[in-house]
């Protein structure tokens, strides 16, 4: 009989079918079977989901305190004990709260239990009210955990402070560089999206939020008046930020792309990427960027500064610090060798962030835990 591991995430659409997908394949070429807890937030009935034996779809709320929480993790706890499993991964801040709470008992019979934080909710500079709740919930649940995964240097030096049994840090969850060869058409794309060969092209990858603060991003271009800026994403703020671009008299060279499936050829086409985002994790925009050769203008923020630091692939200011942004924006695209250098260095670098990189890492982890298991 085959072995068994679980994976629970809060999200199927936003989070299992974006990151998960190649560590479920992995396990299921090791020979295990592989079972997901999940809630459907796809528009679309789910009754089959890639590399997963079995899809258990739960009514997981986005709060801690939802109610509905407390059903998934009566379902996940008679899930767990009644199937034996090897090894259970949880992701998500939900995710990770209902699983490890739920696996409490398969632990004492030798089930392994691994939780990957994207991103601790206390961060520097994160509100009081955050260090007060998330910071005792995650120091708590770290006592149910066998590995507790990190992704960025500041999480990791906070994650050893907690009563985990093993704490790692990984890559991240891997770009696929596949994605970037072979290059894009640079002119084709420009073309098709209206812009010159030459024009300068700014570009901000996610969504339109308030953590993501793109309206720094309009800021800092507003003075560079032969810039085109690009969006791509969605989200609540798009029309707050067509405002201030018709404010700031740049609505002409702004546009807002939408949801877009080609991100790798747009970056491609673009000269810089500017991205003041409040907070991050390890950011995959970021990461994308950088596999696409472009200097990075970013924020002084936990998991941005995790991958360049100052001219070293880019430039860090303070997330509203749009004028120091307006200046590292003026002075690249005045040296165009800057940005090439720049760009070669992302190359070079972004390479052990790779998906096949963070696989190995990870394959390595669950190796160690399914060994300690016996």
């Amino acid at each position: 009989m085959k072995q068994k591991v679980l994976f629970v995430a809060h999200m199927l659409r936003g989070h299992v079918l974006v990151f998960h997908l190649p560590y479920m394949k992995w396990f299921q070429e090791q020979g295990y079977e592989v079972h997901l807890c999940s809630c459907n937030d796809t528009e679309k009935p789910v009754t089959e989901v890639p590399y997963c034996d079995r899809f258990f779809d739960l009514p997981f709320q986005r709060s801690p305190f939802g109610r509905q929480n407390l059903q998934v993790y009566r379902e996940i706890k008679k899930l767990v004990d009644r199937e034996d499993y090897a090894l259970i991964h949880c992701h998500t801040p939900v995710g990770g709260m209902v699983g490890r709470l739920a696996a409490r008992g398969a632990r004492k019979r030798g089930t392994r239990v691994l939780y990957t934080a994207h991103g601790f909710h206390f961060f520097t500079g994160a509100p009081l009210r955050n260090w007060l709740l998330f910071y005792p919930a995650e120091w708590f649940l770290a006592r149910f955990t066998d590995l507790l995964i990190t992704i960025n240097r500041e999480d990791e030096a906070r994650a050893r402070r907690f009563p985990a049994r093993r704490v790692a840090r990984t890559n991240g969850i891997g770009v696929d560089l596949s994605r970037f060869e072979p290059p894009a058409d640079r002119a084709a794309v420009r073309a098709e999206l209206g812009i010159g060969p030459d024009a300068p092209m700014v570009i901000c990858v996610g969504e339109h939020s308030a953590r993501k603060n793109h309206e720094t991003v309009l800021r800092a271009c507003a003075g560079e008046k032969v810039v085109q800026v690009f969006f791509s994403g969605v989200g609540e703020r798009e029309d707050s930020l067509r405002e201030l671009a018709a404010e700031l008299g740049m609505a002409e060279r702004t546009h807002f792309l939408g949801f877009r499936p080609d991100v790798p050829a747009l970056l491609q086409a673009s000269d810089v990427f500017l991205f003041p985002s409040l907070q991050e994790g390890l950011p995959m925009a970021q990461m994308e960027a950088m596999a696409a050769g472009l200097p990075c203008l970013v924020s002084n923020v936990r998991g941005n500064a995790d991958l360049i630091g100052p001219m070293d692939g880019g430039m860090l200011r303070a997330p509203m610090d749009a004028e120091g942004f307006a200046q590292d924006l003026h002075f690249l695209l005045e040296h165009p060798e800057v940005r090439r250098e720049m760009g070669e260095r992302n190359r070079r670098v972004i390479r052990d962030y790779s998906l096949n990189a963070v696989l190995e890492q990870m394959a390595a982890l669950y190796r160690e835990e399914l060994e300690a298991k016996g």
